[in-house]
């Protein structure tokens, strides 16, 4: 029985290869057509992002128990593997897989997660599809949903993935979703089932005067995003917005969008007894340019990118972020820094999220095409500026680098300096203390 099975488990993928061999058309660049105009297809693509960095630990900062100063360490940022297709002129199904933030300190033999697995049916072609299942079709902004292949610089605007996996999986929620484009507007709206608090990031939370997710059974999440294209028509395939197109494009789009989940946030009263919810919101505004600047090929090409979000997670709220954190928690050195577990500010983390406003901006410069043989630089520089009122110091933290295309997005090298924030609470206040930075070198490779 055993080794019939086992010859079975070989028949039906060589039954089904037969299939699709009888209809293919084509296999290229992971694409496999199932009818002859190529209209029907499945594909499959890979992304690797592997860092080597230098960073400056935050005060009092600690790996496995011995304070270290600094740390020098290299890491799987990102590894997807995206199986998607068009399967008859109006069934589309998306799904993804893979790992984040693989490093030295990740428990051995780490397994892949889902991050996507939505189906699709086009109503109305083009103007509306109606899907559901997991995935990344969010409001409030463009970098919300972010295609992480075509990242301008080192890392995508994190602050715009305001609940990253506290109750949803790395920025994907199971959701039923409409989008689609009516001439110029493209649009996207979602009612999610966000995922359970008490399994994510901010489970452990204490209940105090300060806000944060409630752990009782959550309320629907309303979500969406508008854009108006101004100009060059971008694909709404996947959920997944483009980081820069190089040039290859010429894009101008104004966004705005929400994300709002009543009675997502709790926190206790004033007289310390009475437990008090309210909802979550969050808005934003954003701008997207990306185009050459010449009509010349291969010529030079800008990306600039700015939002303003407004983000109302209750009272108090503060939540810090620390990618691939390189050391793992933090304990007081001197009575300068007693405070400093309150802020949770150890290895390369900061106050990233907040009740408050935010402002996020992006510039980068590709330079022509085939400076240096095939391959070409494209300079980058990003800010985020926060106010939050749970902090007396507003925030501020600088990316700047450079990226080396040696073949586009498809194969490049980036080097980016990074400045950060340190937090001390002072006379009741929390206040910047002193500045860290960190050294990050990423090569990507994507297909």
């Amino acid at each position: 029985m055993t080794q019939f099975r086992w010859r079975g488990g070989l028949l039906l993928p060589a039954l089904l290869a037969g299939a699709l061999h009888t209809q293919a058309q084509t296999f290229k660049d992971g694409k496999l057509t199932l009818n002859p105009d190529g209209s029907h297809y499945i594909k499959m693509t890979l992304l690797n992002q592997v860092w080597a960095r230098y960073n400056q630990s935050n005060p009092g900062t600690q790996v496995d128990g011995f304070y270290k100063a600094e740390t020098y360490d290299i890491g799987i940022r990102r590894f997807r593997m995206q199986f998607f297709g068009q399967l008859t002129d109006r069934v589309f199904i998306y799904s993804q897989i893979g790992i984040n933030n693989f490093s030295y300190l990740s428990d051995r033999k780490a397994g892949f997660f889902l991050h996507d697995a939505v189906a699709e049916y086009a109503v109305v072609k083009n103007k509306l599809s109606l899907g559901t299942g997991l995935g990344a079709w969010n409001g409030l902004s463009r970098f919300t949903a972010s295609a992480t292949g075509s990242i301008m610089g080192l890392d995508l605007p994190l602050v715009a993935e305001t609940t990253n996996d506290v109750n949803d999986q790395f920025g994907r929620k199971l959701s039923i979703y409409a989008k689609g484009k009516l001439s110029k507007l493209d649009y996207r709206v979602a009612l999610s089932n966000v995922l359970d608090v008490t399994k994510g990031t901010a489970g452990a939370a204490a209940l105090n005067g300060n806000a944060n997710f409630s752990r009782r059974p959550a309320k629907p999440q309303y979500q969406a995003y508008l854009m108006w294209q101004f100009k060059d028509q971008e694909s709404n395939l996947t959920a997944y917005n483009a980081g820069t197109y190089l040039g290859k494009k010429n894009v101008f789009n104004v966004g705005a969008g929400a994300i709002v989940q009543p009675q997502a946030m709790w926190y206790k009263a004033d007289n310390g007894r009475d437990t008090l919810t309210q909802a979550m919101k969050q808005y934003a505004v954003d701008v997207y340019y990306d185009a050459p600047t010449d009509t010349a090929k291969g010529a030079p090409s800008v990306n600039f990118y700015a939002v303003g979000m407004h983000l109302d997670y209750g009272p108090g709220y503060l939540r810090n972020n620390g990618p691939m954190n390189p050391a793992t928690n933090a304990r007081a050195t001197t009575a300068t820094y007693t405070n400093n577990a309150l802020l949770g500010a150890f290895g390369n983390a900061f106050p990233q999220y907040g009740t408050g406003n935010v402002f996020y901006t992006q510039l980068g410069y590709k330079l022509r095409d085939n400076l240096v043989g095939e391959t070409t630089f494209m300079p980058y520089a990003s800010y985020q500026y926060s106010h939050y009122k749970r902090l007396a110091d507003d925030l501020h933290f600088f990316d700047a680098g450079v990226n080396w295309l040696l073949a586009g997005h498809s194969s490049k090298l980036t080097l980016s300096y990074q400045n950060r924030p340190f937090y001390v609470t002072r006379n009741n206040e929390n206040v910047v203390d002193s500045r860290r930075s960190a050294v990050v070198a990423q090569y990507q490779v994507s297909f």
